[in-house]
């Protein structure tokens, strides 16, 4: 048995012997010496897919002879802060637990007790698409990804951010006109910071079309 785990985006959250565990039940059965026509590779797919972590999976039967399992990893874009259990959430807004294995660098958000549950529901519908959006770009840019340490949304569903550099906060407003807010952003970060001092404000506002206020 051949397996290959796509680690793309440097996620380590299943390994070969889960993969093998899968395919066979924990070791309840065996796959080698099995006659071909024994084994229903659909079901192993199936199998595999089943695990939270896994976003794709292809088992086919090779030329020699042997079983080969390619897997492709989900991709956590960011951990949502509960007071029971944290979970991840993926690129499509579904919902991973942790695991033990590995622990995704992402940004964490947290919300307040006024706002629904951040769940698949969530994220699904009108409103929370755009949450997902936003979350997508800030993972698809490589200054912000970095650059956001945390999100909070409020009970207005207003969203803030606490950066990694700096003392300040980001106050972002609803998840509209994301490109144009961080465009403003950025130009805080250039022309105002390195004249001003990092620690000269404790807020940044580009919530508000064509200004950015700072005290």
């Amino acid at each position: 048995m051949s397996i290959n785990i796509d680690n793309e985006y440097n996620n380590y959250f299943i390994g070969d012997k889960e993969v093998r565990d899968l395919l066979t039940r924990e070791g309840d059965r065996k796959l080698e010496g099995l006659p071909n026509r024994n084994i229903d590779l659909k079901n192993l797919e199936k199998r595999i897919e089943a695990n939270k972590f896994v976003k794709d999976a292809e088992v086919y039967r090779g030329l020699d002879g042997n079983i080969h399992v390619k897997v492709k990893q989900n991709r956590p874009i960011a951990r949502i802060i509960r007071p029971d259990q944290d979970v991840y959430i993926d690129a499509e807004g579904n919902i991973l637990p942790l695991s033990d294995r590995y622990t995704a660098r992402v940004i964490p958000i947290t919300k307040s007790a006024l706002l629904k549950n951040l769940d698949r529901e969530f994220f699904q519908d009108s409103t929370g698409q755009a949450y997902l959006s936003l979350l997508q770009f800030i993972e698809n840019d490589q200054f912000w990804k970095a650059q956001i340490a945390q999100m909070h949304i409020d009970g207005k569903g207003k969203i803030s951010f606490l950066p990694q550099v700096g003392e300040h906060t980001i106050e972002f407003g609803k998840p509209t006109e994301v490109e144009p807010k961080f465009r403003k952003l950025m130009i805080f970060y250039k022309e105002v910071l390195p004249v001003m001092g990092w620690d000269e404000y404790k807020r940044v506002n580009v919530e508000y079309e064509d200004q950015i206020i700072c005290e």
